[in-house]
């Protein structure tokens, strides 16, 4: 049976995916994925304590910040170690990996991406009838390497056959979903609000995309200081309720 999707006329096109890839994506780009990242901000909480963020159009603002700094920092990473995922070059994975982790500014931000990394693999590689994600999952469990998120994100996806496009798109999901829902619990907004912002904002992921897909890893970097500074100054927080 072909993959297909229906048009607003009733006429069917190719979808550029199979059902289950689909559904793999919508699993693993689930905020309810048991690895942690609800524990996160993405420095949120200090944005609105120091009145950064105040509503709607701000936290929109704060959102697609937060989306372009992954898409040229961490989304660099899930596009080059997706690739080497498919040609099973570990020493690469390897490479792409620690510099994940050593362009982490602060402890709390190095902390979240190996923290969610170790559970995603942890997962994948039980749930997964793959001989990848168990492989690296022993290789951060001995200390071999870090572990971070992007790394483990494009592995399992790569074992689920998902192409590097809708990888980084699952990246990108994520951080919207982990800002907004986060924006649920410390700030006066709703639902609505937030919805209407993860449409608008996931919108923005292809034209992303685009622009980093032939990015090498060498090329990884973003510059978004004030969500720095801020992700720093949380670390010295009092009262907080999120990790970042």
């Amino acid at each position: 049976m072909s993959t297909t999707m229906t048009t607003t006329m009733g006429i069917e096109r190719p979808s550029g995916r199979t059902l289950p890839e689909l559904l793999y994506l919508l699993q693993f780009g689930d905020s309810a994925l048991p690895v942690g990242g609800f524990s996160f901000s993405n420095g949120l909480e200090s944005a609105i304590q120091e009145g950064l963020v105040d509503g709607p159009a701000t936290l929109r603002a704060y959102t697609e910040t937060s989306m372009w700094q992954a898409a040229t920092g961490d989304g660099v990473a899930v596009i080059c170690a997706h690739r080497a995922a498919q040609a099973g070059d570990i020493d690469a994975l390897k490479h792409i990996d620690r510099l994940v982790f050593e362009r982490k500014l602060n402890e709390e931000t190095r902390l979240m991406t190996v923290r969610m990394g170790r559970k995603l693999c942890e997962l994948s590689s039980v749930i997964i009838a793959d001989g990848a994600t168990r492989d690296w999952f022993e290789r951060i469990k001995s200390g071999d390497t870090p572990g971070t998120h992007p790394v483990s994100l494009a592995i399992t996806l790569a074992a689920l056959g998902a192409n590097r496009q809708d990888a980084f798109g699952v990246h990108q999901y994520g951080v919207a979903t982990a800002v907004l829902s986060a924006a649920l619990r410390l700030m006066r907004i709703s639902f609505v609000d937030t919805q209407k912002i993860l449409l608008d904002v996931t919108a923005q992921v292809a034209p992303a995309y685009a622009r980093v897909t032939d990015a090498t890893i060498d090329e990884m970097a973003s510059f978004a200081p004030m969500i720095d500074i801020l992700a720093a100054v949380h670390v010295k927080g009092h009262v907080r309720m999120f990790m970042n």
